[in-house]
Parts: structure tokens; C-alpha cells; sequence
């Protein structure tokens, strides 16, 4: 009786995965299932197609009677291959042509006082006009207060101050945008490609400001000038502006209500 209960469990597949405590086997699914080669046999009815390897090099013949008439020609290049330099030219990538235009924060506003925290004018406060098309925001000191003109500058790079002008009757000219900041890469690229190999060259030459920006400064500032000392307070107003920002001792700026 023994031995048929023995073998009865053997038949039964028991000692293949026995039972360790009462729904727990010695064995999972994942290694029952390679004990059985089920993974051997899942594909035998759509066996998978045997692609024939193609042979790694071919031989060709060569002219010349010392060259040995053939020669082995390898039809995969390895990954140490490098292309020429013509053919390594780099490619321009499609673009999709959709523009994001950049969100302003929310305290950025038409007429709000910024102090610029980078930069050759960093410290200084001044007026933002407007967003460009390119997302960066247009400013002016203005320039007769505390000599910083038209100019872009990145919203990263301001601190806005809850001081506000009203612009809304200011008239900007229509041609100040991003094309009216933009310099003449090509003339100096031509500068530098002529100075090339002469150790008498002249210095670089220094950006000179344009005709147009200098007519188009003083209007700008004389239409902020005339809000500012519309102001009640245009004394102060006028000093605040003027006067650079600077932080004392026991003062943290993200304790402080600008």
C-alpha cells in the first residue's frame, strides 16, 4: 500500500515541484515552465524563418598579372570605419515650424519697474515695455536717468517690483523688434577672415551705435520721463529710478517685498 501511494504520487508529477506548506510549491511558474521546455515548443507551429547568412566577403577579380587575380572584398564595413569628410556633413534638421512663444511671468507687466540682477547694467532698475516676438522683454532706463538704453534681456535675468508705470498711451516706434537688436554677423566674419595671419592687424573694432538708435532713444525716454512726472510722488519716483540696487548687511532678498 505504501508503495503504491508512492508511486501514485509519483505518477502525478509530486516530486517533480512538491508542496513545501499547503499552496506553496518548491518551484514557480517561471522555472516549471522551463522544466517542462515549453518555451521549445511554443513555436512549433510557426516556426520562425532561418534567414541565410550573407558571406562576410566576396572575391572579385584584379587586373595585373602580379596581383594575384582575386582578391577579398569585405561587404559589411566594421564600425571603425569613418566616412570622408564630405560625406560627414551635418545634416539640417527638419523642423516643425511651430513657435512657442515664451510665457511671461505673471508679475511681468507693461510699465513695471525691473532691477536687472545680470549683466554690464546689473543693479540697475528700469522700465519694461514690452515682450518681443522672441520672448526676451524690451527695457529702457530710461537712458538719461541711469544709462540703460533699449535693450532685450531675458525675464531670468529681472527681478519685477511691484512699482508700475502706466504705458498704456506710449507709443513705441513700429520698428523696434528683434531684427533692430541684431548685428551684422557677416561683416564681421569678413573682418576676422581679413585679419587672419597678420600680426599688425588693427584692434578689433568696437560696436558704434546706429543712427536709428540714436533717434529713436530720446523719444522713448521723453515719452517714459513725461509718465513718470505725471506721478504724484515723481521726485521719489524719479530718484528710485536713478538709484542702483544694492543689499545691506542682514538683508536676504526672499525676505524682502520688492
Amino acid at each position: 500500500m505504501v508503495d503504491a501511494k508512492v508511486k501514485k504520487q509519483g505518477k502525478t508529477g509530486g516530486h517533480r515541484n512538491p508542496v513545501l506548506v499547503p499552496g506553496v510549491h518548491r518551484f514557480g511558474r517561471s522555472t516549471e515552465y522551463h522544466k517542462k521546455g515549453l518555451w521549445a515548443k511554443r513555436n512549433i507551429k510557426n516556426p520562425k524563418k532561418v534567414q541565410e547568412k550573407k558571406p562576410l566577403t566576396v572575391s572579385k577579380p584584379v587586373g595585373g598579372d602580379k596581383n594575384g587575380k582575386t582578391r577579398l572584398v569585405i561587404q559589411l564595413k566594421s564600425k571603425r570605419y569613418y566616412p570622408t569628410a564630405k560625406a560627414n556633413l551635418r545634416r539640417k534638421k527638419q523642423r516643425t515650424g511651430i513657435v512657442h512663444r515664451t510665457k511671461l511671468r505673471g508679475s511681468l507687466v507693461p510699465g513695471a519697474i525691473v532691477i536687472l540682477v545680470a549683466g554690464r547694467h546689473a543693479g540697475k532698475r528700469a522700465v519694461f515695455l514690452k515682450q518681443l516676438s522672441s520672448g526676451l522683454l524690451l527695457i529702457t532706463g530710461p537712458f538719461k536717468l541711469n544709462g540703460v538704453p533699449l535693450r532685450r534681456v531675458n525675464q531670468r535675468y529681472v527681478i519685477a517690483t511691484s512699482t508700475r508705470l502706466d504705458i498704456s498711451k506710449v507709443t513705441l516706434p513700429a520698428q523696434i523688434n528683434d531684427d533692430y537688436f541684431r548685428r551684422d554677423k557677416k561683416a564681421a566674419r569678413k573682418a576676422r577672415k581679413d585679419q587672419q595671419g597678420d600680426i599688425y592687424a588693427a584692434p578689433k573694432q568696437q560696436y558704434v551705435v546706429s543712427d536709428v538708435r540714436k533717434k529713436d532713444q530720446p523719444e522713448v525716454d521723453k515719452a517714459i520721463l513725461g509718465v513718470v512726472k505725471a506721478q504724484p510722488e515723481k521726485k521719489l519716483l524719479l530718484k528710485y529710478l536713478g538709484s542702483p540696487f544694492s543689499l545691506g548687511s542682514g538683508q536676504f532678498p526672499h525676505r524682502m517685498k520688492f
